[in-house]
């Protein structure tokens, strides 16, 4: 008896020019519920498009770790440094490398932070930085986040982006951005607390 040869693997058609469907935040919440999205999906909402979190290297996640420390180790207790968790906008719902939101962590069992609790926002950036320069950018600044920060470890720079215009356009953009250097000090202003000081040099592996 003669045997069929396997079917040739089918070709996966590359993806639309046009993105086909965008969903609200309500309408993500309820795909989490259901089951539907997964922690083991690693994605996240942006501008209503559902995204694939880009994947992190060890020099990255020394980032990060050295990045909440430095924070963590200047703030009062009346402040939450969150690391790779979840914030809520109109229409997003990122989970930046860091958040300092306002206390305590009982605040967000049951919901996330919003634009109004977060001090700062941070990412950790490689492979990942012209989407934390567009996109991340963009939709933070919509929000009216305050300070946003790119620990940018290609170049071992500190991007603090300012003034967030809070536009509700695509052309929302933070008005101040000041890139700091190794040998630079950059400051951190929270509610209710003086402002804070760090050197730049404790972001990065020595």
């Amino acid at each position: 008896m003669s045997v069929a040869p396997s079917p040739a693997p089918a070709q996966l058609s590359p993806p639309p020019q046009q993105p086909m469907r965008r969903f609200s935040v309500d309408e993500y919440h309820r795909m989490i519920e259901a089951g539907i999205l997964t922690e083991a999906d690693r994605v996240e909402l942006l501008e209503g498009w559902i995204v694939a979190k880009m994947v992190h290297n060890p020099r990255h996640d020394a980032t990060v770790d050295r990045t909440q420390d430095a924070l963590r180790r200047r703030l009062s207790s009346a402040w939450r440094v969150r690391v790779r968790s979840a914030i809520t906008t109109p229409e997003s719902e990122p989970e930046p490398d860091i958040a300092v939101a306002i206390g305590p962590a009982s605040r967000y069992e049951a919901r996330h932070p919003e634009p109004g609790e977060i001090a700062l926002l941070v990412e950790v950036a490689e492979s990942s930085l012209p989407s934390d320069r567009g996109i991340k950018a963009r939709l933070y600044a919509r929000a009216g986040i305050r300070q946003y920060w790119i620990v940018n470890v290609v170049d071992q720079v500190v991007e603090v982006h300012l003034l967030p215009t809070g536009a509700p356009t695509a052309a929302a953009a933070y008005g101040d951005i000041r890139p700091y250097a190794l040998g630079a000090t950059l400051t951190l202003e929270v509610p209710d607390l003086l402002p804070i000081a760090i050197p730049v040099r404790e972001f990065f592996l020595d």
